[in-house]
């Protein structure tokens, strides 16, 4: 394990800087989010959630796909992917201070976009990226990754790294991480792996002490999707939800999106965007929608996180008890109060 100064950490970051993208969490007008680093930008690693996941370095909100011009009825069709296949591949990039719960999210993104067919948007920007995960030290009432078998404490990534009031600590797990840690090396010394120890023996007592650390999801199996899917409890859940796709824009597995035209003066651009399950217009076809009340599309939502998508994917929830929806619903909407209200009998 090799530890660095924690007044050092601008040195690290200008090192990463003369050969890679870097993204760390950057405090900007009261917020922060994952975004370009530059000298003189205020970094918050002491951020325990970020507003928005990494998962934008990955899956942006909004993304160009490809452009048509047109000159008669002739048609030029100009696809972007090669300019931005050059473009990551000139400078791959590093994503670092991703926590536990939202590293485990990009797990849950892979095997949708890695898939076949693979979205190969996606898949240039993964190849490119190195992660460097962040674990937590003081988690908030809010977060119940523990709930989804995540360790806080020890999040995995091509780079570990853990943080207290003196020294980053610094432990390479992957061949991209030996290939950063190579890059950064004169920077570190050895040492640190009792103050590591410490520190998650500490976390992990506060994480146990979280009101929602030990939710029951003993009910969300496949042989229950019917009964769950009939449960009179949805109706009730859902009557104050306002579909305003808070808790899908902040989700870090969410996946859903939209594909447009746009029309400019140089032709027009097709572009894709983040989509909520959420809103009355989501999927809508020529005949209409195939969920016509916020009942079912909020049924629709969180069937598909405890239900749908683990049982096609050998167990894995599509929720990674990250707190963002508990923190930002208006309504206290969660996905809490649906695995409360229908999972276990250890819920009460």
């Amino acid at each position: 394990m090799l530890k660095i100064a924690k007044e050092r950490l601008n040195e690290l970051y200008a090192k990463i800087d003369e050969t890679m993208g870097l993204f760390l969490p950057i405090k900007r007008a009261g917020e922060v989010n994952f975004a370009v680093w530059g000298a003189g930008k205020e970094v918050s690693l002491e951020t325990l959630k970020t507003v928005k996941s990494p998962k934008n370095a990955f899956f942006p909100q909004t993304e160009n796909m490809m452009k048509f011009k047109t000159e008669g009825k002739n048609i030029e069709v100009i696809d972007i992917r090669e300019k931005l296949s050059e473009k990551i591949e000139e400078r791959p990039f590093v994503m670092f201070g991703v926590k536990a719960c939202d590293y485990k999210a990009i797990e849950v993104l892979d095997k949708v976009f890695l898939a076949d067919p693979v979205d190969t948007y996606y898949q240039m920007r993964r190849n490119a990226a190195t992660i460097v995960t962040l674990a937590c030290s003081k988690p908030e009432e809010s977060c119940f990754c523990k709930a989804f078998g995540i360790d806080a404490t020890a999040a995995y990534g091509d780079v570990t790294t853990w943080l207290d009031n003196d020294n980053l600590y610094w432990q390479a797990n992957t061949e991209k991480g030996e290939a950063l840690t190579a890059l950064v090396q004169e920077l570190f010394e050895e040492g640190g792996a009792e103050e590591v120890a410490a520190q998650q023996e500490a976390t992990k007592t506060i994480i146990d002490k979280l009101p929602f650390s030990n939710l029951d999801l003993s009910r969300f199996q496949p042989e229950n999707l019917n009964e769950l899917f009939d449960d009179k409890a949805w109706e009730e859940m859902s009557e104050a939800c306002l579909g305003c796709g808070t808790c899908t824009f902040v989700c870090p597995t969410c996946q859903c999106f939209d594909i447009r035209d746009f029309k400019t003066n140089e032709g027009v651009v097709r572009y894709r965007c983040w989509d909520s399950c959420m809103y009355s217009d989501f999927t809508l076809m020529a005949h209409g929608n195939s969920r016509t009340t916020q009942m079912q599309r909020f049924r629709q939502r969180f069937m598909h996180k405890l239900v749908y998508y683990p049982s096609q994917n050998d167990g894995l929830y599509s929720c990674v008890g990250c707190g963002r929806c508990v923190n930002k619903c208006p309504q206290h909407l969660n996905i809490v109060k649906v695995i409360k209200t229908l999972g276990g009998k250890n819920n009460d």
